[in-house]
C-alpha cells in the first residue's frame, strides 16, 4: 500500500533551508529543528503516516538537488537526517500523548462501566467506541491470582491473546482492575466468558474464576460484575475446590449473605453455645463442617477428620448438648447446617476456618 501523499504545509521551509545549508555548510539551527519537531506533531495529529511525512522531505530534498556548485553533499545529507530525525521525534511525540490519552478515556470508562457511573445515554456512546453495545445484555466475569494483574502483566497479554485468536473481539472487552483480569462479554456468547476464566485459571498463578449472570442494559453490566466479585469471594471464603465458579451454581449465597445482621443473630444464637466446649467453639464447628461435608454420613466425616467413628459420635452428642438441637431433626439440622455455612462466610468466631478438629 502507497502512503498518503503529505502536503506540503508539513515540509514548509526545508527547501529553503538546504538550499542554505548547501551554501554555507552549516548545520540546522535549534529553531530549525523544533520547527520540524512541531510539523512532526502536526502531522501526527492530522492523520497522516510517518513514511509520509519521511517521503515528503526526502521529495523536498531531491527537488533541490544536485547542490550549487561546490557544496558539501555530506552537510546537505547531515541536514535531511536532522530534519527526518526531528521530524520523527515530533511525530512519535504527538503518537504518545494520543496513546495516553486514549488509554486514560478507557481507564475512565472501565470505572464508570463497573460502578454504573454515568448517564446511560452517554455511557452507551462511549461503549460503542470500545465495542460493546450496552442496549444488550452482557456476562461478566472476573480473575485473582496470587500476583496484582495490570494491563501490561503476561498473563493478561496471554489470556488477552487466548481470547481474541479463539473468539476475535465479537464486541469483548478485557481489561484489569483492582488487580482483578476481567472480561465482559456479549450475552449468548457465554462461552467467551467461560473460556476467559479457564484460560486465567490454566495460566496464572493461584488463580481462581468467577463468572455471573448475563443482565441487560449498563446496570447490567454493573450487576454481573459484582455477582461474579461476590461469587469469587464466597469461593475463597467457602474454600470451593472448583477452580471456575458459576453464579448461577452458587445463588443460595447471596440469599444467605444478603441480611448479615440475622446471618449474624443466627450464629450467635445456634453456634454461640459451642464456646463453652473446652478448647472453644472451634473444634466442634470444623466437626459439624466435616460432617456436612460428608453428606451427614459418620463414617466418612470421621475418615475426613483422622477420627473414629465413636469420637465423631461424642463430639457430636457434645454439639446436641450444648445447643439443644438434635441432628437427626431436619429442622434442627437445617438450622445447624445453615449457621455452619455462615461462620466459614463470616469467619466466625475468629479464627475457625484455619482451626483443625483436635481431640
Amino acid at each position: 500500500m502507497q502512503p498518503r501523499e503529505i502536503p506540503e504545509l508539513y515540509t514548509e521551509g526545508f527547501r529553503e533551508t538546504l538550499t542554505e545549508v548547501a551554501k554555507t555548510g552549516r548545520k540546522l539551527r535549534r529553531e530549525e529543528i523544533e520547527a520540524r519537531r512541531g510539523l512532526g506533531e502536526q502531522a501526527a495529529e492530522a492523520g497522516y503516516g510517518l513514511r509520509s511525512l519521511v517521503n515528503g522531505l526526502l521529495a523536498a530534498a531531491r527537488s533541490n538537488w544536485p547542490a550549487p556548485p561546490g557544496a558539501s553533499a555530506p552537510e546537505v545529507l547531515a541536514a535531511v537526517e536532522q530534519a527526518v530525525d526531528a521530524s520523527a521525534e515530533g511525530y512519535e511525540r504527538a503518537q504518545r500523548l494520543a496513546v495516553r490519552h486514549e488509554e486514560a478515556a478507557r481507564r475512565e470508562f472501565i470505572d464508570d462501566l463497573l460502578h454504573g457511573r454515568g448517564n446511560p445515554g452517554r455511557m452507551a456512546e462511549r461503549a460503542e467506541r470500545f465495542g460493546l453495545r450496552l442496549a444488550h445484555a452482557h456476562v461478566v466475569a472476573v480473575a485473582r491470582g496470587a500476583e496484582a494483574y495490570d494491563d501490561g502483566h503476561a498473563v493478561t497479554r496471554e489470556v488477552q491473546d487466548a481470547v481474541f485468536a479463539r473468539f476475535g473481539d465479537r464486541r469483548t472487552l478485557l481489561t484489569t482492575k483492582d488487580e482483578l483480569l476481567i472480561c465482559v462479554a456479549p450475552s449468548g456468547q457465554e462461552e467467551i466468558a467461560r473460556f476467559f476464566a479457564k484460560q486465567a485459571y490454566v495460566r496464572g498463578k493461584e488463580c481462581r474464576a468467577a463468572v455471573g449472570r448475563p443482565h441487560t442494559g449498563p446496570g447490567g453490566v454493573v450487576r454481573s460484575y459484582e455477582e461474579a466479585l461476590e461469587v469469587l469471594r464466597v469461593g475463597e471464603r467457602m474454600e470451593l475446590p472448583e477452580p471456575v465458579l458459576h453464579a448461577e451454581d452458587l445463588l443460595v449465597f447471596p440469599v444467605l449473605t444478603r441480611d448479615r445482621q440475622a446471618m449474624y443473630d443466627l450464629m450467635d444464637t445456634v453456634l454461640g453455645p459451642l464456646e463453652e466446649a473446652r478448647g472453644g467453639a472451634g473444634p466442634l464447628l470444623a466437626t459439624l463442617r466435616e460432617y456436612f461435608e460428608a453428606g451427614c454420613v459418620s463414617a466418612e466425616a470421621a475418615r475426613r477428620l483422622n477420627l473414629s467413628v465413636r469420637a465423631l459420635t461424642y463430639r457430636l452428642e457434645r454439639v446436641r448438648t450444648l445447643t439443644g438441637l438434635d441432628l437427626s431433626d431436619s429442622l434442627d439440622r437445617y438450622s445447624l447446617h445453615t449457621a455452619v455455612i455462615g461462620a466459614r462466610l463470616f469467619g466466625w468466631p475468629r479464627g475457625a476456618r484455619t482451626e483443625q478438629a483436635t481431640g
